[in-house]
């Protein structure tokens, strides 16, 4: 059989197999291993005992927020597996009675849902056009998002106390709402830009073909494509916010202070009162938690979407 038979021979042809792999089967490749190594048992087992480990803290936290404060003076909090009769609801009926700390709980509210929605969406605005609108000095612009990023919250601290100073805003809610927004957008439009460069290009031609304008392609394409990045974004912020206390101990008032101020202040004057600082501190834990189990699924798609596409 000649060479040239050789090369034309149907069974050689079937056979076949390329020497070098595309990258969407390496990709597919490298997303399979991910999976099989998640499925070992013994890997699941180093996860639980991991994650077991990293709920000590807060199972104790809970704990010492049920005992009273002379159980906490003389044992730990474990030992109220062995004596019931230190649980009590007393600590969160003092918390919810005071005002202080029912209105810090409004402040925060007041200033992490502003400043989270603000985030989300003007740095989705702005990702997209970033992405997909093409205007001069784009590149410029993405430059100087991605060198934002990287500056310290402690230089802003004056030159922005002097600003809102200026404006009349210092004191109050809004200094705090502003000062979130802008540190949180330069890595929202970074994120959000990276996601929408993923968009088809042929989706987004097909559409411009079918006579929609780019609002009319934000809306009904991008946003809901990127529901899990969004999501994602929405948590980053959100727990950041409602973490926050050097930013709100500097900018909000005494009448404006959130969750986290409040909880310092209680530290500062009584700083032997473990259970209402315990009990405190769980109730400023609890819709950080339910925030993230309700956007959890998103955020685990967002995960995956990285090592899939």
């Amino acid at each position: 059989m000649s060479i040239q038979n050789l090369s034309e021979d149907p069974i050689l042809e079937s056979n076949a197999t390329p020497l070098i792999a595309s990258p969407s089967s390496r990709k597919t490749s490298v997303a399979g291993r991910i999976v099989r190594i998640f499925n070992n048992g013994i890997v699941n087992t180093l996860l639980i005992i991991v994650a077991a480990l990293w709920l000590v803290p807060t199972v104790g936290l809970f704990f010492s927020s049920l005992r009273t404060s002379n159980a906490s003076a003389q044992s730990g909090w474990w030992t109220i597996f062995g004596d019931t009769s230190q649980l009590t609801l007393e600590n969160y009926a003092r918390l919810l009675d005071s005002p202080s700390f029912v209105q810090s709980i409004i402040n925060t509210i007041l200033i992490v849902v502003p400043s989270t929605f603000l985030v989300v969406a003007l740095g989705s605005m702005a990702g997209y056009a970033l992405a997909w609108v093409n205007f001069r000095g784009r590149e410029w612009v993405l430059i100087l998002i991605v060198a934002l990023m990287a500056v310290p919250l402690q230089v802003s601290f004056i030159p922005l106390a002097k600003l809102f100073g200026m404006v009349g805003i210092f004191g109050t809610r809004w200094a705090v709402i502003l000062f979130h927004t802008a540190f949180g957008l330069p890595f929202a439009v970074y994120l959000l830009r990276n996601f929408f460069r993923q968009i088809p290009l042929e989706m987004m031609e097909a559409a411009r073909i079918d006579g929609a304008g780019e609002v009319r392609i934000f809306f009904r394409i991008a946003l809901p494509l990127a529901l899990p990045s969004i999501a994602s974004l929405t948590i980053f912020q959100f727990l950041w916010s409602w973490n926050d206390m050097l930013v709100a101990l500097i900018f909000a008032g005494a009448n404006d202070a959130p969750l986290t101020v409040e909880l310092q202040k209680q530290l500062r004057q009584f700083s032997s009162n473990i259970d209402i600082l315990a009990s405190g501190a769980f109730l400023s834990m609890v819709v950080p938690l339910i925030v993230f189990f309700a956007f959890q699924r998103y955020f685990v798609n967002a995960l995956m979407a990285g090592t899939t596409k």
